[in-house]
């Protein structure tokens, strides 16, 4: 428990501390090699906008959404651009994969379909890459994720 405490905080240390520059990003790791620089959204307006408006996302980045304590989430894509995998995280393992999501293209939210369908899952994080990118670096449920600060 204490090690997730301190991942928070160094998480938010990196946050608020630290150019937007991807070098300076903090790192998650699936597997044994598959690192991705994430951009961190930790509060309420953060994970709301999440990905909002980009037309495009980096290579082998993405953005990490921090829920401490736990809780059930559901995603949707609303005026997300790009198609995305969506890497449900629960105590450091993968628990859930919802691949390659469309964006929604209605402007009406109610419209625009959640992820992962149902009441949602129990994460403490979730983290979202450019579509197909679990498929093509094998990222599968159960694999271990590691984090490491810049």
């Amino acid at each position: 428990m204490k090690f997730i405490q301190l991942f928070y905080t160094l998480i938010l240390l990196t946050l608020f501390t630290t150019s937007n520059s991807l070098a300076s990003c903090p790192k998650a790791i699936f597997g044994k090699n598959n690192p991705i620089n994430l951009e961190v959204a930790a509060t309420p307006k953060a994970i709301m906008e999440g990905l909002m408006y980009r037309t495009s996302l980096a290579p082998d980045s993405g953005m990490i959404f921090l829920f401490n304590p736990p809780q059930k989430v559901k995603f949707w894509m609303y005026h997300t651009l790009i198609p995305l995998d969506m890497i449900f995280i629960y105590n450091q393992k993968v628990v859930k994969i919802s691949a390659n999501v469309p964006p929604c293209k209605s402007e009406v939210t109610s419209d625009c379909p959640t992820y992962p369908s149902g009441d949602g899952i129990m994460v403490n994080e979730v983290i979202e890459v450019n579509a197909n990118y679990c498929k093509d670096h094998n990222v599968k449920v159960g694999d271990t994720v590691t984090y490491k600060s810049p």
